[in-house]
């Protein structure tokens, strides 16, 4: 496993080192030394995750002899919206030379990781849970004015697991990082269909760091649901390399496509369920398994006999598809949103002549392609249903039919080209969504 990291963490930019194991509070003095000699450490955890790990973390800084601070989340349950940020931020202006050491799950992390960034420093992270790739990732998902976003930032210099505190984390919170890390499989499709548009080629080692490991990250969902550290431990080490990829491309695309904005959707929609915000993990497992859905319908149809003068006679001018985004997004909490993405990623009826061209020619090749990535719709809720994680959208409080409702907008709400956009260009969108939530597919609104 140690030259498997080592090799992984030869593709990222900004995280130094990674290590995995027990005790990993007593590694905190040396490794924070190593990275940020001579500068003041501050604590950051929430009123879960300081007993858990953040007050032994701040000792054995303290015993080091480390100048060191602290900041608690007194909240129950909160997520990673602006406000917070302004707080971490406020502990920054106030210590020009302290450096975060973030310690609990992907809130606090993507809180430290952003404040960190807009004052020019780096900082140490203690995962709490298995939970996200986000502890890795260049980036983090911050909730500004109402809307998901995703402020670049670079990852930590330093991550520390401690397995035995990640495999005692709440088994909802481990189900969730596993639906995060699986996201990965219909996301590596959809990067394929980028890639051979030309819009986001795919970067090999972005791709190979986690692509080449993935299936073997997820293969005992058992041992997940039983909480065998070693089984969490490889998981773990997936979402970490997904964050590695993203920050080898500067890009969250080798970790989301369209599986993550049905959660953006749900974050940006302030959806909740009995009461409660839903995980992301949670949100992305249905965003997963809908993708798995289409593309089974998808890998259904022969396109060898694609019609491509039809097509391009039918694609709509940017004006049109603006309009259309308008209609979709009238009422959103952003209204603009569709127009200013779909703005973006809009080619006009040469380009997708051309995209479609590749698709046809091809269709044999990709069809089998594909087919070898993404994983059944049926295997990836056997799999979700093993380890905890939701199997149903009505699992999280959303109804099929508003989960049907939700495909125009994840289709539009960002620039990165999705399956629905190859569909749209085919002609066989409405075809595809019939197959999915019509009568006798995965999600038949009907039942």
């Amino acid at each position: 496993m140690q030259e498997r990291i080592l090799k992984a963490l030869s593709i990222a930019t900004d995280t130094k080192v990674f290590e995995m194991g027990s005790g990993m509070a007593g590694r905190a003095p040396e490794v924070f030394r190593q990275c940020f000699p001579g500068r003041k450490a501050m604590v950051v955890a929430d009123v879960h995750t300081w007993p858990v790990l953040g007050e032994e973390v701040f000792a054995k800084l303290q015993e080091a002899g480390i100048p060191v601070g602290k900041h608690i989340f007194p909240e129950e349950e909160f997520h990673a919206e602006w406000k917070y940020v302004e707080q971490v931020d406020a502990l920054l202006d106030a210590e020009p030379e302290a450096v975060l050491v973030s310690v609990g799950s992907g809130v606090i992390n993507d809180l430290c990781k952003l404040s960190s960034h807009r004052h020019g420093r780096s900082y140490l992270t203690l995962p709490t849970a298995a939970s996200v790739d986000g502890y890795s990732s260049f980036g983090a998902s911050i909730t500004y004015k109402g809307l998901k976003q995703t402020f670049e930032c670079p990852a930590p210099a330093a991550i520390l697991a401690d397995i035995d505190v990640i495999a005692a984390a709440p088994k909802e919170m481990t189900a969730a990082g596993y639906a995060d890390l699986a996201a990965k499989v219909p996301c590596g499709a959809e990067w394929m269909i980028a890639d051979l548009f030309g819009t986001e080629p795919i970067q090999p080692a972005a791709w190979h760091v986690l692509q080449d490991v993935l299936d073997e990250m997820l293969s005992d969902p058992e041992g997940i649901a039983a909480g065998n550290p070693e089984a969490i431990a490889l998981l773990f080490e997936g979402l970490t390399y997904s964050g590695f990829a993203m920050q080898s491309a500067r890009s969250s695309r080798p970790a989301s496509c369209t599986d993550h904005l049905f959660s953006h959707y749900l974050d940006m929609t302030e959806h909740r369920y009995k009461g409660k915000l839903q995980s992301h993990g949670f949100q992305v497992a249905i965003g997963t398994l809908t993708m798995c859905a289409f593309f089974d319908a998808f890998l259904e149809m022969d396109l060898s006999g694609l019609d491509i003068d039809a097509c391009a006679a039918a694609w709509p001018s940017l004006e049109e598809e603006q309009e259309r985004a308008r209609r979709i997004f009238r009422n959103f909490v952003d209204p603009e949103l569709g127009v200013r993405e779909i703005t973006k990623k809009y080619g006009d009826k040469e380009v997708v002549r051309e995209q479609l061209r590749k698709v046809r020619d091809n269709w044999p090749a990709l069809k089998a392609q594909y087919r070898a990535q993404v994983y059944p719709f049926a295997k990836m809720q056997k799999l979700f249903a093993i380890v905890g994680a939701p199997t149903d959208p009505t699992d999280i409080g959303v109804s099929r039919q508003m989960l049907r409702d939700m495909v125009p907008f994840t289709q539009l709400m960002r620039y990165r080209i999705n399956l629905l956009d190859l569909a749209k260009r085919a002609r066989i969108y409405d075809a595809l969504v019939e197959k999915v939530f019509g009568p006798g597919g995965p999600w038949d609104v009907r039942g």
